[in-house]
């Protein structure tokens, strides 16, 4: 766990790579410079201590010290976050219990929109891209619109160079236990104003193992990135245009097994191979954003446009010909002016949403055609009074989706229909400056979510999921209204951070099996719509008793509840598991003449029993506690006073436990006929070296 970063608290007490300074209020500084963190707000940019919606802050050299094997996984052991996964390589977010398209990921200033409906496959971005994560806890619908009903993850490439500044870098990467090789090339520049960046990635993995699976089968993958950004600084402002290419290749993990010895199935002669296999998926994803900001007498226009084309295709049988093949464009817009703050007064304004069409090129279908329209329209103001700062807005959206239908055999395989959503949110919160060392946070938001295309209308096999889905037309919107509380403390020696949220959901659309068979050999699952309740809290403590030392620990739970409902189905599916996290940090040298910046750590992580979850018909079963020990040791290479290289070396998993995590949908795979155990374990033992070696 790097940093204790909580809910409505700040960033972190503990910059690791900080300057130690020269007494015991070393920790109590840091804790106060960090408060002035700007993040992103309702009202355009604002500092961290003043905005009452719960977020934590993530920086680049944070991320680098993370022995994660993609995005999400570098970000899941945050409080408050978890991930939905399925094997070693594909992740997808979960905030406070709530994932999919109940959260929206924020990628160049723009909304990711890449089929996030689905379970297998994890969002398209280039981790070596994203310079800082800033994860906005709770209801986001005013800045952001349908979707960010649970919280919103904004990735934030690399901030402009000085003038007169060319620089680089090459990152690589290994993983030892699913030999995962990765590495990265960026060069940028800032010249008279010309404004450049360009960068190539590519990560390589086969397949993962654990102590009772051996090595999985068809848990490997491979990716591949370019970007290149030019843009032009004038007295006027900024204007930019950014190109991005993404493609990954995961293979799909069946988790099939032999009935008579129990183990799994391979079609490949050797499990350590990096060329994917049967089934596996081939995704691309484009991207063009233009981003301007243009200067006024009294504040700033920003203008955002972008386009996104999503292609994924499944290959079952054949590696020469897909099964399903969906294709998205999407266009997304956003215009805002947001004032300068005036006694105290600050206001914005604008609009915002996106077109959408998705095509089926495949054989297969699992949802029909569509195209769609969002607008949404926005106020915000917020006010500085003393030691409070106010802050609320209201908005309203609107939604059309226009579904295509489709014969197949001279049945209907899908109907044409038409749906019209609308929803006014707002949020309303304060911030207060007890004192110099303790804060208090409120927000009150009300979120809004559209159904998505598959709880409307699927109706087909999901063979990456290995399910049968069906959808209902007539779902109404999800609204949701939270409230949150917060709290900071810190002294010389100890920092205190705590967050407290209540969320009712009306209309909660989730997925459950049911007692029917469409398809053989596959489980059928059907979207269902009722109300939920989710509580929970994050709570961490920090203790630095001198400079050089640091412990940290922080607790999270989520408690989600379908209403009204009996007992078997009492529970929301796919809740995290609580969790508490540690970690002990010793900094060994600051300011030494050739190992700089050197460090060790430990850290803990236990996820308790889930005995809370969704037991109809065997959707969900209970998950065991179990605990992960991790090693760490780092350092930056100097010579003649300049960074060479820096170094990270980490051991995840460092017992080799084996278990399964309760959002591991590997869990519900087959069952080992010799052993007894169903599913596929999680990842074991891993050990990851890291390197950055600086250009210019």
């Amino acid at each position: 766990m790097k940093k204790i970063m909580l809910g409505l608290s700040l960033a972190c007490v503990l910059p690791m790579a900080a300057q130690s300074l020269p007494d015991s209020t070393d920790m109590f500084f840091r804790h106060m410079e960090l408060k002035e963190v700007t993040v992103t707000g309702a009202v355009g940019e604002m500092k961290m201590k003043e905005s009452p919606m719960p977020i934590t802050i993530l920086k680049s050299k944070e991320l680098r010290e993370l022995p994660s094997t993609n995005l999400i996984d570098a970000i899941a052991k945050q409080p408050g976050m978890a991930q939905i996964t399925t094997g070693g390589g594909i992740s997808k977010p979960v905030i406070r219990g709530l994932g999919y398209n109940r959260i929206v990921v924020v990628n160049d200033g723009i909304r990711q929109e890449g089929q996030q409906w689905g379970d297998e496959h994890s969002i398209e971005i280039d981790a070596n891209e994203v310079s800082s994560v800033e994860i906005l806890k709770g209801p986001a619908s005013l800045m952001y619109g349908s979707d960010a009903l649970g919280g919103v993850l904004v990735f934030k490439g690399a901030p402009t160079l000085p003038e007169g500044t060319i620089k680089g870098g090459v990152n690589a990467e290994y993983h030892s236990n699913n030999g995962l090789l990765g590495g990265s090339i960026n060069m940028a520049g800032h010249q008279k104003g010309f404004v450049w960046d360009a960068r190539y990635s590519e990560k390589h993995a086969h397949a993962y193992q654990n102590r009772f699976d051996g090595y999985v089968p068809n848990s490997q993958f491979g990716e591949r990135a370019f970007s290149a950004k030019v843009g032009l600084m004038r007295h006027w402002g900024y204007s930019s245009l950014k190109l991005g290419y993404y493609n990954v290749n995961p293979s799909i993990v069946e988790g099939e097994r032999d009935t008579v010895t129990g183990e799994l199935v391979s079609e490949n002669e050797s499990l350590k191979t990096y060329r994917h296999g049967l089934p596996y998926q081939r995704v691309f994803h484009y991207k063009a954003v233009s981003e301007t900001f243009v200067n006024m007498n009294a504040g700033y226009l920003k203008v955002l446009l972008g386009y996104q084309q999503n292609r994924r295709m499944e290959f079952e049988e054949s590696a020469d010909e897909c099964g399903l093949y969906l294709q998205l464009h999407t266009l997304n817009y956003d215009v805002r002016y947001v004032s300068e703050e005036r006694e105290g007064w600050k206001f914005s304004t604008g609009l915002n949403g996106m077109g959408q069409k998705s095509l089926n090129l495949g054989e297969e279908f699992l949802i029909p055609d569509y195209g769609l329209f969002d607008l949404g329209v926005f106020a915000t103001a917020s006010k500085s009074l003393n030691r409070w700062n106010l802050g609320g807005g209201l908005r309203i959206d609107y939604r059309y989706l226009d579904s295509k239908g489709l014969m197949e055999d001279d049945e209907p395989r899908f109907e044409d229909f038409t749906r019209h959503f609308g929803g006014v949110t707002g949020s309303l919160g304060a911030t207060y400056e007890v004192s110099e060392r303790f804060g208090l946070k409120f927000n009150l938001a009300r979120g809004y979510r559209a159904p998505n295309i598959s709880e409307l209308a699927s109706n087909g096999v999901h063979e990456g999921s290995l399910r049968y889905e069906i959808g209902n037309h007539d779902f109404k919107p999800e609204y949701s209204l939270q409230a949150d509380f917060g709290f900071d403390f810190a002294t010389e020696h100890v920092a205190l951070q705590g967050a407290f949220f209540a969320n009712h959901i009306q209309n909660y659309i989730y997925l459950h099996r049911i007692d029917s068979i469409v398809e053989p050999d596959l489980m059928t699952f059907e979207y269902a719509q009722g109300d939920a309740f989710l509580w929970g809290f994050e709570a961490g403590l920090d203790w630095h008793p001198f400079h050089a030392l640091h412990v940290g620990t922080a607790f999270s739970y989520v408690n989600a509840q379908l209403l009204r409902q009996p007992n078997e189905m009492k529970w929301l599916p796919m809740t995290p598991a609580p969790r508490l996290n540690a970690e002990v940090k010793y900094e060994l040298s600051h300011d030494a003449k050739v190992f700089n910046n050197a460090y060790v750590s430990a850290n803990l992580d236990w996820y308790l029993q889930q005995n809370h979850y969704f037991a109809a018909y065997e959707t969900e079963t209970m998950t065991p506690s179990y605990l992960l020990l991790g090693l760490s040791v780092g350092t930056d290479v100097l010579r003649h006073g300049k960074k060479i290289v820096e170094l990270h070396l980490m051991v995840d998993n460092l017992t080799d436990a084996c278990y399964q995590d309760h959002l591991s949908r590997l869990k519900y795979a087959d069952f080992n006929v010799v052993t007894g155990r169903r599913g596929v374990f999680n990842m074991g033992r891993n050990v990851v070296l890291k390197l950055v070696v600086p250009i210019g």
